[in-house]
C-alpha cells in the first residue's frame, strides 16, 4: 500500500480538484464546507504522552487516521475522474475514422506502397 501523503496536502489536493470541477466560485459550494469542516474537525495534534492514553483518546486518534484514509481515498477520486473524463474527451468515438486517422491517434503510420501495388499501370 502506498504511503499516505500529510493532511495538509490532501485537503489542498481536494481544494484544488473543486477549484478545477467548479471554477472560481468553489469556495460556495458545500462540498467546500463540507471538506474543510470535516478536516478542522479532524485537525492532527500532538501525540499524547503516556499519562494521557485513555480509551477515549485511542479511538479519537484512531477515527483521526480513518478520516486520514477516507481524505485520502477521496482526492484519488477525485483525480482520477478528472482524468478519466479529460481521456473520454480526447479519445471519445466521432463517428468513423479513416485508417490514417486512427493509426494517428495510437502513434503509428500505415506504410506507403513505393510505386504503387504493382498492378495499375
Amino acid at each position: 500500500m502506498a504511503a499516505l501523503l500529510p493532511p495538509l496536502r490532501v485537503c489542498r489536493g481536494i481544494l484544488k480538484e473543486l477549484r478545477a470541477m467548479q471554477g472560481p466560485t468553489y469556495k460556495l459550494s458545500p462540498a467546500y464546507n463540507y471538506v474543510m469542516d470535516q478536516f478542522r474537525k479532524n485537525k492532527a495534534s500532538l501525540p499524547p504522552t503516556a499519562s494521557q492514553l485513555t480509551v477515549t483518546g485511542q479511538m479519537y486518534c484512531r477515527a483521526q487516521q480513518e478520516a486520514h484514509h477516507d481524505s485520502h481515498t477521496y482526492l484519488c477520486l477525485l483525480a482520477s475522474n478528472r482524468t478519466h473524463l479529460a481521456l473520454h474527451k480526447l479519445y471519445h468515438g466521432k463517428g468513423d475514422r479513416s485508417r490514417e486517422e486512427v493509426a494517428g491517434l495510437v502513434g503509428l503510420r500505415l506504410p506507403t506502397q513505393p510505386g504503387g501495388k504493382g498492378w495499375e499501370k
